[in-house]
């Protein structure tokens, strides 16, 4: 029989939040609008979506730490010495000797076209973080915690994942990141079982209608609102369903706000939806109503798709109320 989790430590938690799962390095084109055998020139950040959201996290003053791994390799070491710079604590994040550190590359081609190619094989160091390297006491007393479904896609990431959520103890703001890529699951049906299967585990869901169709295990498309029944009605406390150009809805039990997308030229839409990520835990930890916290995700998003990069992108709190001023929607006060 499994030891019961460890009760939540007493006082201030360690950490505002704590993200888990995938990360590397992202090699972008330094020339937009052309195909990879075109390009001339790359430039390199620190990628992966939890780890973005990590860095988002921190870019707006929240105290953080990622769980994650990375090779022993000089990629490793430049993850490592980035997310440093960043404000992230790396002590939960493990050093694989035996698997290369991810390089994921992709096009650009606004607004809305951007083709992404992950080379994580034969093993990316992140899905060999195993149960042993967890931090129940940290994680169970975190404000939030956060994972991504790609955690869940190979052992022994997926049972380190278990181990995560059973040491949260469905604690309050333990969120679920849909962030389904086909390439890096062995079917959908596979993605179906492992997302069903942690869902009465955590509170918050954040994904597009199609992450939430893989979610609920739908073969035909699901509208939105059907998505966010849906998964309030497994357990959910928090359904936040992203629709791209039409804006967020954001639904609990007794609420339903929906948040226009912020019309913002596009560079490359790749990290949006972590700089969103970022910004919503901003917004629940701060306890402001879930309105002004979707519409500062939104804002957050909006900035980081109109740069380039995905991590170096992400944007300071006063950053955000400036974009929110220009379109005469103010910011709330930090707490």
């Amino acid at each position: 029989m499994n030891a019961p989790p460890p009760p939540p430590p007493s006082g201030p938690p360690a950490w505002d939040v704590v993200t888990m799962g995938r990360s590397g390095v992202d090699i972008y084109p330094a020339q937009v609008g052309r195909h990879l055998e075109d390009v001339d020139s790359f430039v390199k950040f620190v990628g992966g979506s939890p780890t973005n959201v990590a860095v988002a996290a921190a870019r707006l003053g929240r105290r953080v730490a990622l769980v994650t791994g990375v090779g022993d390799d000089p990629f490793g070491r430049y993850v490592l010495r980035e997310l440093a710079a960043f404000g992230v604590d790396t002590s939960m994040v493990v050093t694989v000797g035996t698997a290369p550190t991810p390089v994921t590359f992709c096009e650009i081609f606004p607004p809305d076209d951007f083709p992404i190619y992950f080379h994580r094989h034969p093993a990316a160091p992140d899905l060999q973080i195993r149960p042993a390297d967890i931090d129940p006491v940290g994680i169970a007393g975190a404000g939030v915690f956060w994972i991504s479904v790609t955690g869940l896609s190979a052992q022994p990431s997926r049972e380190a994942h278990h181990t995560a959520l059973a040491a949260r103890g469905r604690a309050r703001f333990t969120v679920l990141d849909l962030d389904y890529r086909p390439t890096l699951w062995t079917s959908e049906a596979d993605a179906t079982a492992q997302v069903q299967h942690v869902l009465g585990q955590v509170d918050v869901v954040v994904g597009n209608v199609e992450e939430c169709r893989v979610a609920l295990g739908s073969t035909d498309p699901v509208r939105p609102d059907d998505a966010a029944e849906r998964l309030l009605a497994a357990g959910v406390e928090l359904a936040v369903v992203k629709q791209g150009p039409a804006g967020v809805l954001a639904a609990t039990a007794t609420e339903r706000i929906r948040v226009p997308a912020f019309d913002i030229a596009v560079v490359n839409g790749l990290g949006a939806g972590d700089g969103f990520g970022g910004a919503l835990c901003h917004g629940l930890l701060s306890g402001w109503p879930l309105a002004e916290t979707i519409a500062f995700a939104g804002a957050a998003g909006a900035l980081v798709a109109s740069r380039l990069g995905c991590s170096v992108a992400m944007p300071t709190a006063e950053e955000v109320a400036a974009l929110r001023a220009g379109t005469g929607v103010s910011t709330p006060a930090a707490p």
